[in-house]
């Protein structure tokens, strides 16, 4: 027990994985209207525990209410509809074009849940980074357990009295803890590993999966830039990025890490920094309502030593960098002038400081992306063609998003991932139901087809050689 959490007894966590892996071979997750009543819960529990969620989220990290109920909860409910909705036509064995000759073989691709699965949530966003891939097991057919973090235990504490409340408990657990527990959920063989936060610890986690041969996700993060074109306007490219790193104090994986603009336009981009600042925060962030808190004492101090040590230009004025340690509030820095050795350069800041690097090409801009781990997403803003052809061509990132930030997660239509040190395996919607789902390819060979499969068998003849291996006299192309 945390305190306030109360932590899953340790010798308890093997007979849940095992109860819930009993469940799964009675095949009770197998019917599509089950797996549809479950996802409709998941709903039904972000719209109506809504007003508990805030309260947690506000008494573990001083969230915002805006946030929650619009970053979190609209979308666990629009992700759970729009799933069941699409759920049949997702489940829908699938018979794949194949030439004349086996097409009485039946080729088919039925689409069968993996078993029994891990998800492992982070902090910064505990409801939707929970309930989402939740939503992408239960739509696959698979038992789950969830492993919410012992950092937000107001929040993690809320799910394991909800989660039983809403969802069939002999399918769907919460195991509440911290490193003892955890390390023995990961000494447990599962069938798939949804695991979202940082390198250091997913490392850790696909270790443990590779001693199981269990395939995992790994949604993680990394030092998201954004290329600031000089064409493009700097007043609107600032009030877009701020807004950004603003949402839950930067503390998310796809916040704005650092900028990199032409050097002749970096005071003009810190003006529309400064315009947007006192639009959003007319009397500061240090007390807006609208602003949230970092989520722990470690992270307050992680941040302000990086700052502290960084060698940029503090930018001031609006901007007077306010810091209560008490109530861990910590308001937007900007540093401009940052070079590449820079503290705020060495690992992701996840945090509401932005350093700006001014560069004077794009080809410089470029290089210094390329130079570094791949990131979770490239912003730019530009209205070039050129310019964007050259990103999309000369970079890489788990995803790019032109002229805006943080907004590409609302189309969740689109898969998310990672790529290199950002994580690998895609999520959202169909491709959350995919991370799930195991591609069981299938044949059922008729009697009759045995005269045309009589040349395989030995002893094989000249005629043999010309038919079944045929390919081998296919020209080439040059």
């Amino acid at each position: 027990m945390s305190g306030i959490l109360t932590y899953t007894p340790v010798e308890e966590i093997p007979k849940i994985r095992d109860d819930l892996r009993a469940t799964f071979k009675t095949g009770v997750t197998r019917s599509l209207e089950w797996r549809k009543r479950q996802i409709y819960q998941i709903a039904r529990l972000a719209q109506n525990e809504a007003e508990a969620i805030c309260d947690a989220m506000t008494r573990d990290f001083a969230k915002p209410r805006f946030e929650v109920i619009v970053a979190e909860l609209a979308g666990v409910v629009k992700i759970a509809l729009k799933s069941a909705e699409k759920l049949e036509e997702w489940a829908q064995p699938e018979r794949p074009d194949v030439p004349d000759s086996q097409r009485s073989w039946n080729p088919t691709i039925y689409k069968v849940p993996k078993g029994t699965v891990l998800i492992i949530s982070p902090w910064n966003y505990p409801v939707i980074l929970t309930l989402q891939p939740l939503v992408g097991a239960i739509a696959a057919g698979c038992c789950a357990v969830l492993k919410p973090s012992e950092a937000v235990p107001h929040l993690s504490g809320l799910l394991a009295e909800l989660v039983p409340k809403y969802l069939d408990t002999s399918a769907y657990c919460v195991i509440n803890g911290a490193v003892p527990e955890t390390t023995k959920i990961l000494e447990l063989q599962w069938d798939h590993i949804f695991y979202t936060g940082n390198g250091r610890i997913a490392r850790i986690v696909a270790s443990a999966a590779a001693k199981h041969l269990t395939p995992c996700s790994l949604e993680l993060g990394g030092k998201s830039p954004v290329v600031v074109d000089a064409a493009y306007d700097m007043e609107l490219a600032a009030k877009r990025i701020l807004w950004g790193k603003c949402n839950n104090a930067g503390q998310i994986c796809v916040a704005p890490d650092y900028i990199l603009v032409p050097r002749q336009k970096q005071d003009e981009l810190v003006r529309g920094f400064e315009k947007a600042y006192k639009t959003f925060f007319p009397n500061g962030a240090l007390d807006d309502a609208h602003y949230g808190g970092i989520v722990n004492d470690f992270h307050f101090k992680r941040l302000s030593a990086m700052l502290d040590r960084s060698q940029g230009e503090k930018v001031g004025g609006v901007f007077e960098g306010r810091r209560d340690p008490e109530r861990r509030r910590f308001e937007p820095v900007i540093v401009k002038g940052v070079d590449e050795n820079d503290s705020l350069l060495d690992e992701e800041i996840f945090g509401p400081v932005l350093p700006i690097v001014a560069v004077d090409s794009l080809d410089e801009a470029i290089g210094f992306i390329n130079a570094r781990p791949h990131p979770l997403v490239l912003y730019a803003f530009t209205e070039d063609p050129t310019v964007k052809e050259r990103l999309i061509n000369e970079t890489q990132s788990g995803g790019i998003a032109f002229n805006d930030t943080f907004q590409h997660l609302a189309v969740a239509e689109l898969p998310f991932s990672g790529i290199g040190e950002s994580g690998y395996g895609y999520q959202f919607l169909r491709y959350s139901f995919d991370a799930f789902t195991h591609l069981r390819s299938s044949v059922d060979i008729p009697k009759s087809e045995e005269s045309n499969l009589s040349l395989r068998y030995p002893p094989h003849k000249p005629e043999a050689y010309q038919v079944l291996g045929s390919a081998m006299n296919i020209r080439i192309p040059e």
